[in-house]
């Protein structure tokens, strides 16, 4: 497989000089899940994390990055993003409130600062996986670098 194009994630963290991995995956339309992708990859399911998008009764906008076998417990979300409630955005409002769609969400380049929650398991590893914007393209970084670019604040989100 040829090497994956740059994308708007990349080209931000090539800006701020950190050091990344771009991997280039096959996508399969019918199988977005996160167990696929770490099948493909070969990987530990546990470093390959999601991006959620959620609106909070309060705040508005906000993401989740999550392990991907793993399901964001809302109260959990709601709770650290200083929220009432906080549910999932509709599929239809991802790519007008962040500018990704589903299967290619990141937390680094959304088309605003929304704020950004980690799951704390993600400093457990050297290096994770996120979606670098586009569906069969991940990025490969260190925890402590995606903290750093994206502003997140490091939190318990599963139960």
């Amino acid at each position: 497989m040829k090497s994956p194009a740059k994308t708007n994630a990349s080209r931000l963290l090539d800006k701020q000089k950190i050091s990344y991995e771009l991997i280039a995956y096959e996508v399969d339309e019918s199988d977005l899940s996160a167990t696929t992708l770490a099948a493909k990859l070969g990987q530990n399911i546990k470093q390959i994390f999601k991006t959620l998008v959620l609106r909070g009764t309060n705040s508005g906008i906000f993401a989740c990055v999550i392990p991907g076998d793993e399901e964001v417990d809302l109260k959990l979300a709601a709770k650290v993003s200083e929220n009432k409630k906080a549910e999932m955005v509709h599929m239809k409002e991802l790519l007008p409130l962040t500018g990704y769609i589903r299967g290619g969400c990141s937390p680094i380049g959304m088309k605003k600062n929304y704020p950004v929650f980690i799951h704390e398991s993600c400093l457990q590893f050297d290096t994770i996986y996120i979606s670098a914007g586009k569906r069969g393209t991940q990025l490969r970084l260190s925890p402590e670098d995606l903290i750093r670019v994206s502003g997140a604040t490091i939190c318990h989100l599963i139960s």
